[in-house]
């Protein structure tokens, strides 16, 4: 049970270890590419205090949640995806990519296997911050930058999209959300889309055929999380020309991305300004933009309070002690979890562990792993009986001043 937070560099950067372990603790963080992009653009910077890249790198890897994180795939994979007639949740969930179908005893199943992106985080969890660049994020950063603007300014412009026109954000976002909540024209604007998203035009006849067969409704009906994501870049693009956000600063590209990801998060926390500004006029009602200093200087009192514990309560772990915030407790962090999670202030009932269970169940997880995939006609998706799915994190056993479990469930992995 946590808070699904989007996060950015900006907030994890600020943190101290100490305060990354409440994090993580407290929040079901979405760990999206472009927070890999942006932390390692440092490899190529210089480093403030005679660090050298990778230890700068590193730094901020240690704070990253490795508890309870979930990887998300990037987004243009997930737009051609969805272009394509195949559905992306929008309410808060975070989709997994790929998926082996399988059966056991005649109940259906899916075995997830590490997608790229979950690669490059085991990688970074092992400190492979080269590796990690060369073969995922400057291959993300690239098509992030590979967007033929000269196209799309003239896509803009047959479209009737004038920039000029716009004096504030929320200027630039109506324009970009008549885009796509219009019918009028569908050729030319998957044309645009095409060319917004920086997907190859060889996909256009196979999105056409699709978007045909649904009767070329508007892009937000047919497909709302690529229509998600081409309004953030419509909106972006409007908002340069129209100098509401600086041409100057290299780092906005980046920045503007992480909103892609807004629809799979409750909060999104950032320390950015652009963020703060521009992250709202996308969000659904339910959602909340959290200011990353405000939810630091909550996640400080929570470490305090945590240290003052005896030590027999400490060396319980963190998993333990702190599996809520403090039921009294009236910070930023509970009424999140307030909003989000009632009625976690309720006194929770024991729950009896039975090993020969556990055991059971953990050799039914290996056996379904291991079971050759099925093909589509024996697999039965909207059946009762698929139900099983299996998540492996690494984590350490001490993370800054706290134990995250106990010694004994800490002797008890070592010995398996």
């Amino acid at each position: 049970m946590a808070v699904i937070a989007l996060f950015d560099k900006s907030f994890l950067q600020s943190l101290s270890v100490d305060e990354s372990v409440f994090f993580d603790q407290f929040f079901l963080s979405v760990i999206c590419p472009m927070f890999y992009v942006e932390t390692l653009a440092d490899l190529g910077k210089a480093v403030r205090q005679g660090r050298t890249p990778e230890q700068e790198v590193g730094i901020i890897a240690t704070k990253t949640p490795e508890l309870n994180s979930t990887v998300c795939p990037n987004h243009l994979d997930l737009c051609a995806h969805n272009l394509m007639g195949n559905g992306i949740p929008m309410d808060g969930i975070v989709p997994r990519a790929g998926g082996k179908r399988v059966k056991v005893e005649g109940k259906s199943g899916v075995v997830y296997e590490p997608s790229s992106e979950e690669e490059a985080f085991l990688r970074w969890q092992r400190g492979d911050f080269l590796e990690v660049e060369r073969r995922f994020a400057k291959a993300w950063r690239d098509a992030l930058t590979s967007i033929d603007l000269l196209a799309v300014a003239a896509g803009m412009t047959a479209m009737g999209i004038n920039p000029k026109t716009c004096k504030l954000f929320e200027d630039a976002k109506k324009i970009a959300d008549s885009f796509v909540q219009s019918a009028e024209q569908p050729l030319d604007r998957l044309k645009l889309t095409l060319a917004v998203l920086g997907l190859p035009p060889r996909a256009e006849p196979f999105i056409t055929a699709e978007w045909k067969k649904a009767g070329f409704p508007p892009l937000i009906k047919y497909s709302p999380f690529a229509a998600h994501v081409l309004a953030v870049e419509l909106f972006f693009q409007i908002a340069l020309a129209a100098n509401l956000i600086s041409t100057q600063d290299a780092n906005n590209r980046t920045d503007i991305s992480y909103l892609f990801y807004l629809p799979f998060c409750m909060v999104f926390v950032s320390s950015d300004r652009l963020h703060e500004k521009v992250a709202p006029l996308f969000m659904r009602p339910d959602q909340q933009f959290v200011w990353g200093p405000d939810l630091k200087a909550d996640l400080r009192r929570l470490v305090e309070h945590y240290s003052a514990l005896p030590q027999a309560e400490k060396e319980k772990g963190v998993i333990r002690f702190a599996s809520t915030p403090p039921k009294d407790d009236n910070g930023l962090v509970s009424k999140l979890w307030d909003r989000y999670l009632r009625p976690w202030r309720e006194p929770e009932r024991p729950v009896e562990q039975d090993p020969l269970k556990n055991e059971a169940l953990l050799k039914e997880l290996k056996r379904l792993v291991d079971l050759p995939a099925v093909s589509v006609d024996e697999f039965e998706p909207d059946s009762e009986d698929v139900a099983m799915m299996s998540v492996q994190h690494q984590i350490r056993t001490r993370r800054g001043s706290f134990r995250m479990v106990s010694e004994e469930v800490e002797r008890a992995e070592r010995a398996r």
